[in-house]
């Protein structure tokens, strides 16, 4: 595996093989890998001739300063897990060869910045503004930035993100869509712990007492699933908000079955064509996410 720390090298290596009209894929992510993001590694080795891995913990998608701090950085052994997974590139970029002091300073004084969007005019419409987007606005800004950049440094014909942010593989790949991006956005399946939790970098930070109570969020999820042609929206939904709160350390903070287009919230799974049903909790020091498509 190659790594690269700056754009200028890595664009030069690329464009040999961009050159030769090879299938470039490419996996974004903020490191401290685990077998979730390896999977996605292994689908993109699968279908590409080359395959492009950048960490990268961006500034920009973070509501809260201290979570930027604690978020795990573990380059060493995320180097080690690439060369097992056959990686071919690693881009591993200091902030500064992403973002210009002024960039920076935008986001200290929540300040959106579009300037990423490169004379696009790139609307989500509604589809930052429900979920994670109503908790931590402007995150989805902040992610579709660093991506865009990324794109644009890589230049991949395909890039994998885990369905685990099914919210957020939905905005990229509109982004991709409105900025007239020739990717092909490719979601792949969440990849899951013994006991059901879906693979992220900050379970780490749950404790063992904490770990007691996690498969309720995966048992539950396949429950809806199961009950979601028996029973109507208002009443899954009942039967998952009087569920999960019952078990100790863990608050409930959303669930919604929406439109997988739209990520708009629906009220009859017969009007849609298709359908995820999203949760997110809140533990004592860590927020958990995860999905499961109903149709």
């Amino acid at each position: 595996m190659i790594i690269f720390n700056t754009k200028g090298e890595l664009s030069t290596y690329l464009n040999g093989f961009n050159s030769k009209s090879a299938i470039v894929g490419f996996v974004p992510t903020m490191g401290a890998l685990h077998p979730g993001h390896i999977s996605l590694i292994e689908i993109a080795k699968n279908q590409c001739d080359l395959v492009v891995c950048s960490i990268f913990v961006n500034p920009t998608q973070f509501n809260d300063m201290s979570d930027l701090d604690k978020y795990p950085r573990t380059l060493e052994a995320d180097i080690h897990l690439l060369e097992s997974a056959k990686c071919d590139v690693l881009f591993a970029p200091e902030i500064s060869e992403i973002y210009t002091n002024e960039e920076l300073l935008m986001k200290k004084n929540h300040i959106e910045d579009t300037s990423w969007m490169d004379g696009h005019k790139v609307d989500f419409d509604l589809l930052d503004k429900v979920m994670e987007g109503a908790l931590r606005p402007g995150h989805y800004n902040g992610v579709a930035q660093v991506v865009s950049k990324l794109f644009k440094i890589v230049k991949p014909m395909k890039a994998y993100f885990g369905q685990k942010d099914f919210q957020q593989y939905t905005i990229i790949r509109s982004m991709v869509k409105q900025m007239e991006m020739p990717i092909e956005i490719i979601s792949c399946p969440i990849i899951r712990e013994a006991d059901g939790l879906a693979m992220s970098s900050r379970n780490i930070r749950i404790t063992s007492e904490e770990r007691k109570s996690i498969p309720v969020i995966n048992n539950t999820l396949q429950l809806v699933k199961a009950m979601s042609t028996l029973f109507p929206i208002a009443e899954l939904k009942g039967i998952v908000e009087n569920t999960v709160p019952e078990k100790n350390f863990i608050e409930l903070e959303y669930f919604e079955i929406v439109d997988a287009e739209t990520l708009q919230p629906i009220t009859d799974l017969q009007a849609t064509t298709s359908a995820v049903a999203c949760i997110a909790v809140k533990l004592s020091k860590v927020r958990l996410i995860d999905n499961i498509v109903l149709k």
